[in-house]
């Protein structure tokens, strides 16, 4: 695999939503090949119906120490890009949603450390159906691929209580951090 390791590699973590009348909680989770939770790795909670302009992530539930995070760029605006950081502020990744290639089948950019690439939803039928009946039980599947097309990362919503997702990283460059942001931005800007 070109470049180097990311700091933080993990090659699989399941993100599991929780949800509450105020919140949604997020818990990820380093996960075993089966996709069962083996570690809490961070938590974020995002007040319901608030702009989501910005998430942070913290070590556990007391919420002392943030370990990462994304914010907008420019607040109010659809087309913003979000900085990941890591919990020194220090950017760590990239991700803007393309609202014009996601009128058929949701897009997103992505940039870390010696990488770019682009995510779409496998299935456009899938896509176009949970845009347009509202159905909260179509699964969300996204493929992120570098510029030749070979894999950065995936994210599957598995259907369960609360939404959970499995990421899955075979690019040792993604930084878990990255992967971990947007696989919870997919689920905060989708709803």
């Amino acid at each position: 695999m070109p470049g180097t390791a990311a700091e933080m590699y993990l090659p699989h973590f399941v993100v599991k939503q929780k949800l509450t009348m105020m919140v949604n909680r997020y818990e990820v989770s380093e996960s075993d090949a089966a996709g069962n939770p083996t570690r809490l790795m961070a938590l974020a909670e995002q007040k319901r119906m608030a702009f989501k302009e910005q998430v942070t992530f913290f070590s556990d539930a007391s919420k002392a120490r943030p370990v990462f995070g994304f914010k907008a760029r420019k607040k109010l605006d659809l087309n913003a890009g979000y900085d990941i950081t890591d919990e020194a502020g220090a950017q760590i990744g990239y991700f803007k949603k393309d609202f014009g290639a996601s009128l058929l089948r949701s897009t997103f950019h992505i940039e870390g450390p010696g990488y770019a690439g682009t995510g779409r939803e496998r299935n456009q039928v899938a896509g176009l159906l949970r845009r347009f009946t509202e159905l909260d039980v179509i699964p969300i599947h996204f493929d992120f691929v570098d510029a030749e097309g070979a894999p950065l990362f995936s994210v599957e919503r598995k259907m369960s209580l609360g939404d959970r997702y499995r990421v899955t990283v075979p690019d040792q460059r993604v930084d878990f951090r990255v992967a971990a942001a947007v696989a919870v931005a997919l689920d905060a800007l989708m709803s």
